[in-house]
């Protein structure tokens, strides 16, 4: 048996960078990205002739979405014919009236997809799978919902498999197993053959049968390996599980953070941002000291950095602007001039005034620069 296990679409996810220069918007591409993945994913499990395509949650990013997305996404998993099977997650939990009532409501889902509402086990004989689900019925819970998979009963000699959504208890950080537990043992106490879990945007393994897809489209700034599906075999009941990654997403996000203190760092910066391509979204984050030629080099770098990479966030509020003598003597600073120069200098180490004290000095020596100091 092969399955692809795949997790957290988050369809309808907004993004909120803002416009370029000439007024393009960059997060329009970026949710366009989540239904091409979704194809992507479809085109995938076709040529991996898998049995079926597990979706472990939050399909969907929010509950307001517009018939037009809902029949987007159900366009985009026609490239598979193949069983589909839906669990809604936190983002789209299986609440009375959600989006999955108003997506039966249209009535656009082809037969080949089960979506789980309600916890149970989905048979499927022709392909010798069991489906034991434990879809979310409220966004957040203190209880683990996939206990009852230890006493689920399946029919003798088909596959066990677990689909579920929310916190490896003891295994993920950052404090995120306050709710929507999810015992890090279940695979073995329900003798599942293997649990495909969604939440964790990364691609995680919990055990040998346990493991996070993650998103197939990564959406933030961690580096927790995102942007995968997994294909896993399963040559029987009781064999353990063969799980391989299969990249799928198109961005990544890229948080970058460095010290400069010279010419020399910039030009090394310059270096490393010149292998960003239109699919990168960066996040630079920059600190340290710099005269008033290094100012500029850094200025001309990032927007030459920023016309190469699809979004780049540049973060100086770190960064000293430091006039050399001889930038004053360029500049032939002095009297009351001189003393808002040096005013500005010692602001920069105050950290709620550094950024836009930096931009004051920056501001007054290209005045200086264009206009001379007079003006």
């Amino acid at each position: 048996m092969k399955l692809l296990h795949t997790a957290d679409w988050q369809i309808g996810r907004v993004y909120g960078f803002e416009r370029d220069v000439d007024g393009n918007d960059p997060s329009a591409a970026m949710a366009a990205a989540r239904f091409e993945v979704v194809a992507a994913i479809a085109e995938l499990a076709t040529q991996e002739k898998v049995d079926a395509v597990l979706v472990a949650g939050d399909v969907f990013d929010k509950q307001a979405l517009s018939d037009h997305s809902l029949r987007r996404v159900v366009n985009a998993m026609r490239g598979f014919n193949g069983r589909w099977v839906l669990l809604p997650g936190n983002h789209d939990a299986a609440l009375a009236v959600s989006v999955w009532s108003r997506l039966l409501r249209l009535d656009v889902l082809p037969d080949n997809v089960t979506v789980a509402l309600q916890p149970g086990v989905f048979e499927y004989a022709d392909l010798g799978l069991a489906v034991i689900a434990a879809p979310l019925t409220q966004r957040q819970t203190h209880d683990d919902l996939t206990e009852f998979f230890d006493t689920a009963q399946a029919t003798a000699g088909l596959v066990r498999v677990g689909v579920a959504h929310g916190s490896a208890t003891g295994i993920l950080h950052e404090g995120i197993d306050s709710s929507n537990p999810v015992a890090a043992d279940r695979a073995a106490t329900a003798r599942l053959d293997y649990l495909a879990l969604g939440d964790w945007h990364g691609t995680k393994q919990v055990d040998a049968r346990t493991w996070y897809s993650g998103t197939p489209e990564q959406d933030r700034f961690k580096n927790n390996d995102p942007g995968n599906v997994l294909l896993v075999e399963i040559d029987g009941p009781g064999s353990m599980p063969r799980v391989v990654q299969r990249r799928v997403g198109r961005f990544r996000w890229l948080p970058l953070a460095l010290e400069i203190n010279g010419s020399a760092d910039v030009e090394r910066l310059q270096d490393d941002l010149r292998s960003l391509t239109g699919d990168d979204v960066v996040r630079l984050s920059v600190a340290g000291t710099c005269d008033f030629a290094s100012g500029e080099q850094l200025r001309s770098v990032l927007e030459e950095a920023r016309a190469r990479a699809h979004v780049l966030e540049a973060d100086l509020s770190g960064l000293r602007l430091e006039p050399t003598a001889a930038d004053l003597a360029a500049m032939r600073f002095d009297g009351a001039l001189a003393d808002v120069v040096e005013e500005l200098r010692q602001m920069q180490a105050q950290p709620e005034q550094a950024e836009l004290s930096a931009e004051a000095l920056k501001l007054l020596f290209d005045l200086a620069r264009r206009e001379g100091v007079d003006a």
